[in-house]
């Protein structure tokens, strides 16, 4: 066998299904976990302490409201959204149940429902551009907890440009989650 030198500069970047399979097995900390965000592997936090009220709060209004078949979760999934070449592990999302009896450590991205993120200092820009945009072409509805401004985003009726509505409502105020949810979402202890 003859081994042949690679310049530095003309190394083939890994594709899509070589950073997927090193996101799964990469062991990160607790508390951290690994996604591929324009075409990278990123290591950050799940949500700060301050999260926890109002990620609980909100996913037991989600199972109360998701119809059936579908369940909300906070779980350390990753969900993957091939044709961007990106996977998302959401601070909670709402998906199809049978999504789960399947093989492997993620789930494709066609089963969400829902997707809520948490924002934090290294992940807002994600969350509001990179996320946004991924979401807004397959998601039904993406909700954005913007930590930093106390605010909430409501984003809904995906389309192949992004979602077409959105509703941004203060901490404290009253949020209408769409359908197939469809419930005023009181965000009085965020």
């Amino acid at each position: 066998m003859i081994e042949r030198a690679t310049p530095m500069g003309q190394a083939t970047p890994p594709t899509f299904e070589t950073l997927l399979r090193t996101a799964e097995e990469m062991d990160t900390p607790d508390g951290f976990k690994a996604e591929l965000i324009r075409g990278k592997i990123i290591v950050s936090r799940w949500p700060e302490l301050r999260c926890s009220r109002p990620l609980l709060a909100l996913r037991r209004e989600l199972e109360y409201h998701a119809p059936d078949g579908l369940i909300a979760e906070t779980a350390p999934f990753l969900f993957r959204f091939s044709a961007a070449e990106r996977a998302y592990g959401p601070s909670l999302f709402v998906a199809d149940e049978s999504t789960f009896e399947g093989e492997g450590r993620h789930a494709d991205g066609e089963a969400l429902s829902l997707v809520g993120e948490f924002t934090s200092t290294s992940t807002k820009d994600a969350d509001w551009n990179e996320k946004l945009d991924v979401y807004g072409q397959l998601v039904p509805v993406y909700l954005v907890i913007d930590m930093q401004d106390s605010e909430i985003t409501c984003f809904w009726d995906p389309s192949p440009n992004g979602y077409r509505s959105r509703t941004t409502v203060s901490f404290g105020k009253p949020l209408q989650i769409p359908e197939p949810f469809g419930f005023s979402l009181d965000t009085t202890g965020f």
